[in-house]
C-alpha cells in the first residue's frame, strides 16, 4: 500500500447546470447561507480579479513540492478548479504562470493553493483564471513528491472533497457541498433579492429600516442617555 502516493483519476463531479446557479454569486452573500463560518482562512488571497466557479480537484503535495500538480493537469477536465493543499507552507512557490497558463488552455477555471505562487505580475492580469494563494516567493518548487490527487484535503482550515463546488471572489473562497447546492443557491438568491431592495430605498429614499436594532439594544438592557 503506497501511503501518501496515490492518484485517484474518476472523481463525482455535480451537474454543471447545479456548479452555474452559483455565477455572479457574492461569496459573502453564500457564506450567510452557511452559518457565516464556511469561508476558507483570509490569509489565502486573491491574486487579480474575477469570479472563481467550478469543481475542486484535489491535490495534497509536500511542502514546496509539485510533482502530483504537473500530474494533475494533465488529469483534471475542463470545468474543475484545481485546489493544492501545500500544508500552508509559504518559503516555496508550488507553482507560476507557466503552469496557470497551461491549466488555463485546458478548460481549468482557476487555483487554489494553500502555500506560496510565483510570478504574481504575471498571475494578476491573466484573464479569466482567478488564482488565490498564502503568499508570493521567488524560490521554486522541488519534483520529488510523494504527494495525492483526488483525497478530502484541508484549505485555509477546511475540508475540501473531490467534487465540492468551489466559489471565489475578491472577498475570498468558500466550498459547498453539492449535495447541499440547490439549498444554498435558493436561500442566496432570496438574500440578494433582500438586500437589491435594501438598497433600493437607501438610494431612493434615505431609509435603511433595521427596527432588530432597537430590540437587541433593548434586550441587552444598554442605556440611551
Amino acid at each position: 500500500m503506497a501511503v501518501g502516493c496515490r492518484i485517484i483519476t474518476k472523481i463525482n463531479r455535480p451537474d454543471p447546470a447545479l456548479v452555474e446557479r452559483f455565477r455572479d454569486m457574492p461569496v459573502a452573500n453564500i457564506d450567510d447561507n452557511m452559518s457565516r463560518i464556511a469561508a476558507v482562512d483570509t490569509a489565502i488571497e486573491p491574486i487579480g480579479k474575477g469570479q472563481l466557479l467550478g469543481t475542486a480537484f484535489t491535490i495534497r503535495v509536500p511542502q514546496g513540492d509539485n510533482l502530483m500538480f504537473h500530474a494533475a493537469m494533465d488529469l483534471a477536465q475542463p470545468g474543475d478548479v484545481i485546489v493544492i493543499d501545500a500544508g500552508g507552507f509559504t518559503d516555496r512557490a508550488i507553482f507560476g504562470e507557466l503552469m496557470a497558463t497551461y491549466c488555463r488552455s485546458r478548460g481549468i477555471r482557476g487555483i487554489v493553493c494553500d502555500g506560496a505562487i510565483r510570478d504574481r505580475g504575471g498571475l494578476s492580469v491573466m484573464e479569466n483564471f482567478p488564482v488565490y494563494a498564502r503568499s508570493a516567493t521567488p524560490n521554486g518548487p522541488y519534483k520529488n513528491g510523494p504527494g495525492e490527487i483526488n483525497v478530502p484535503v484541508v484549505i485555509g482550515g477546511k475540508v475540501v472533497h473531490p467534487g465540492d463546488i468551489i466559489v471565489g471572489d475578491e472577498d475570498g473562497v468558500i466550498i459547498i457541498d453539492p449535495e447541499i447546492a440547490e439549498e444554498i443557491a435558493d436561500a442566496t438568491l432570496a438574500v440578494e433579492k433582500k438586500e437589491a431592495d435594501i438598497m433600493k430605498h437607501i438610494v431612493e429614499e434615505g431609509t435603511y429600516i433595521r427596527p432588530w436594532v432597537d430590540d437587541k439594544l433593548k434586550e441587552i438592557g444598554c442605556v440611551i442617555e
